[in-house]
């Protein structure tokens, strides 16, 4: 029977029964505000002084996270001031100088500069306009910063500021001709004979240029105007010693349509629309990068024609016309990033089609480019490490020689050095794991890298020198660390986290073998250690194609064991949950353990296209999602049927965003392999879904028509033959809940009965209130139970 349902409102009190931890766990206690849980410390950063640490946290359970700090010596917790808290995160987001000596910072608006061995600080601008993003140049003389558009110059002898650019947001007049040429011919003769004739009109004439020579030497130099027409400044950058500025010019797509989101539960009573994002498709900016030579007065454009590769057209084309070198493709470039004394300069430049990525080398003087590395995939460049089109990754210089640089170039993201004179290119770490954190040492000599090494389930943190070698291990527990080096490299702070213990912050000498200093320990309530949480088992099972599948494993004790089990597929796509930390699903963490104390069997596999086990499995969902990555699914609930005596006939399947669009696709390809399924938040067809996204693992609608169609759930309806729920949002600004109206209008015309929706109207993507998170898993609790929880 289809039925559309409303969520009934919930109202929470404080003597709720289920606010107490009394008896087995209940959906309403699970999905009560998360502050029950307790409060995990996040942001971490340190001061200055190396001495101290602050982070995020919120122990009292108030309304929102306070800052607080703890120091080296003084490790108790600490609420910062107040008026403390801005000043500490301005500082934490400023730049050092080449020594580590000197510290500027953003504040409100304005530009400082700290000394770090005393504290002293200078404040440089004191303006109503605001002042951003302030970095070292000129040899480190002067700081120059971002007002608006435009760079000015603090020279930090003289106290001099100077402006450095003049961007204008029109369009370049037309030339005017200089004055000699100005006038018809009478015009000129004219001026002429007055001058030759008339006395008062030489003196006049001789007095004005003698005042205009006199002005010169006080005016300043006027500064050529830089002219963006319709187009978007994006990326203003200087060089270390002050002669070249970059900047990228962006110009939006005129033709693009944006979707609207109706919001129906409002403060006036009207409707109201969202303004949304545009589909898939739907036609692209294009970016332009220029170098102003402040010494020549000249711009010149980066010129990209030339990468090798420029014009080469991706493998699928084939499947539609005949691949032929196709025209040079629109690119993205990323810096530059200068090496320390602004000799030299590398670009990170990604083709907007997604399957190609340059590191190359810039000669600012004439805008040409040299490339070091070429990194081509044919379904997407991406990986850790290596970010996106618009940049992010890790990247730079260890001298004046050498750059830096992470690839998949072996099927697993690691670190790369390239020697620019003599292009010799040398694999730092290598190996079956992901590089998936690095940066290099203070001193040059290092890199720290964060790794999955000894586990894809675990994140352990490293040293290993930049000539390569035996990485030196410092992190010791098993689970996940997220690291945050002190400014002299003396200390590391980082959170904790193992499966069943949410996230504590830790101190530690950064050198193998210290000893951790836990510094939070109240991060879980009473209430939440009452309960003996599960340490789901990390297996393997082999899939069809003999690719070993990680999983999270949920084993109820025998005597409750019901033989039926549920799958939980996560959201994403590109991300993990099979792994040793704390999950972000943490809600679902705590389903799954009421689950198995009912007795299921649950799973979490971390299906082909997820994170963690390198460039193969990243994409393996290339050009048919719901392929490989449902095989994975499939493939576990033969093993569950197999290995571990679940009933073949009880398995159900749920998840939420990439998790919801999994479901329909096991429910409507893969007949009598899960009886039941909950769908959240599903894109149904991925031609509705966002460009960037998208466009990585499908290509487009109009060019890779066979893609869509094969991955997107509306063309397969007519194969539900199990129980079907769904739930959406109304105010889905991500997965937009037209695409769940879409298909309940498909299965409304195909005559399906066994499916029902329930909406959400406040809630996004992400749901926030308690009242819809109570109320969507007890709908799923109610599927399963009905359905597959007795014989």
């Amino acid at each position: 029977m289809r039925k559309w349902v409303l969520p009934a409102v919930i109202l929470l009190s404080a003597n709720s029964a289920y606010a107490q931890q009394s008896g087995p766990l209940t959906v309403e206690k699970i999905m009560r505000d998360p502050k029950w849980i307790g409060a995990s410390p996040d942001n971490i950063f340190w001061a200055p002084d190396n001495q101290t640490v602050y982070f995020s946290w919120n122990p009292d359970k108030q309304l929102s996270d306070s800052l607080y700090f703890a120091g080296v010596k003084n490790t108790t917790p600490a609420k910062t001031a107040a008026t403390d808290r801005a000043l500490a995160e301005a500082r934490s987001n400023g730049i050092y100088s080449a020594d580590k000596s000197l510290l500027a910072y953003s504040f409100r608006g304005d530009i400082y500069l700290q000394e770090v061995k005393n504290g002293r600080t200078t404040r440089i601008t004191s303006t109503v306009d605001a002042e951003v993003n302030p970095v070292f140049s000129f040899g480190g003389k002067q700081i120059v910063y971002q007002q608006g558009h435009n760079l000015f110059a603090w020279d930090r002898a003289a106290g001099l500021t100077t402006q450095l650019t003049s961007f204008d947001t029109g369009n370049k007049p037309p030339a005017e001709k200089a004055d000699k040429d100005k006038g018809n011919a009478q015009e000129r003769f004219l001026k002429a004979q007055q001058l030759e004739l008339l006395e008062v009109v030489r003196d006049k004439k001789t007095k004005a240029d003698a005042a205009t020579a006199f002005n010169k030497q006080y005016d300043p130099k006027p500064l050529r105007k830089l002219y963006l027409s319709d187009k978007r400044l994006q990326s203003v950058q200087i060089s270390p010693d002050g002669r070249y500025i970059s900047y990228r010019l962006y110009k939006p797509s005129t033709d693009a349509r944006n979707t609207i989101i109706p919001d129906f539960v409002t403060a006036s009573g009207f409707t109201t629309d969202i303004r949304g994002r545009d589909k898939v498709g739907a036609p692209q900016g294009t970016f332009e990068s220029f170098i102003y030579d402040r010494q020549r007065d000249t711009v010149l454009p980066v010129v990209t024609n030339d990468l090798p590769g420029i014009k080469d057209l991706p493998d699928y084309v084939k499947d539609y016309t005949k691949k032929d070198s196709g025209t040079v493709r629109d690119v993205i470039v990323n810096g530059p990033y200068w090496s320390e004394n602004g000799s030299q300069a590398i670009v990170d430049i990604r083709s907007q089609d997604n399957k190609d990525r340059w590191i190359a080398l810039l000669d600012p003087a004439t805008g040409k480019l040299s490339s070091l590395n070429r990194q081509r995939d044919e379904a997407w460049i991406a990986g850790p490490g290596i970010g996106w089109s618009m940049g992010g990754a890790n990247i730079g210089w260890i001298d004046e020689s050498n750059c830096w640089f992470q690839s998949e170039a072996t099927g697993y993201s690691h670190v790369y050095t390239v020697n620019v004179g003599t292009r010799q290119q040398q694999q730092i770490t290598s190996g079956n794991y992901e590089v998936q954190e690095a940066q290099l040492s203070r001193d040059n000599k290092h890199f720290y890298i964060t790794t999955n090494e000894v586990h894809p389930g675990e994140k352990q943190f490293y040293r290993i020198a930049v000539t390569g070698g035996k990485a030196e291990r410092i992190t010791s527990m098993p689970g996940a660390h997220e690291v945050m080096l002190s400014p002299d490299e003396k200390w590391i702070a980082y959170r904790y986290s193992y499966s069943n213990k949410p996230w504590e912050l830790y101190l530690q000498p950064n050198t193998a073998g210290a000893k951790p200093i836990q510094i939070t320990n109240l991060s879980q309530s009473a209430e939440f250690k009452a309960y003996n949480w599960r340490d789901p088992e990390v297996i393997t099972f082999t899939a069809r194609d003999g690719q070993p599948v990680y999983a999270r494993l949920y084993t109820p004790d025998p005597a409750k064991k019901n033989g039926a089990a549920v799958i939980f597929v996560h959201g994403a796509g590109y991300l993990q949950n099979a792994h040793k930390w704390w999950s972000s699903y943490f809600r679902e963490y705590m389903f799954h353990n009421l689950l198995t104390d009912k007795g299921y069997t649950v799973m979490d596999i971390d299906y082909r296209g997820s994170a963690g086990y390198g460039r193969n499995w990243r994409t393996g969902i290339y050009r048919h999602m719901g392929g490989k990555d449902l095989d994975d699914e499939v493939d576990g609930a033969k093993y569950l049927a197999e290995k571990l005596q679940v009933d073949a006939g009880r398995i159900g399947i749920y998840g939420g965003s990439y998790g919801g669009f999994m479901t329909l696709m096991g429910m409507f390809t893969t007949p009598g392999v899960f009886a039941s399924g909950a769908a959240l938040r599903s894109v149904t067809d991925w031609a509705h879904y966002n460009h960037g996204y998208t466009s990585n693992i499908l290509n487009e609608p109009f060019t890779d028509s066979i893609a869509y169609r094969r991955s997107s759930p509306i063309y397969f309806a007519e194969g539900l033959k199990g129980n079907l729920l769904m739930c959406h949002g109304m105010v889905d600004v991500n997965v937009h809940f037209q695409d769940i109206v879409r298909l309940s209008q498909r299965l409304i015309e195909l005559g399906k009965n066994n499916w029902e929706l329930a909406v959400y109207p406040v809630e996004d993507h992400g749901f926030t209130t308690p009242s819809s998170w109570t109320d969507e898993y007890k709908r799923i609790l109610k599927l399963f139970e009905t359905t597959i929880g007795k014989k």
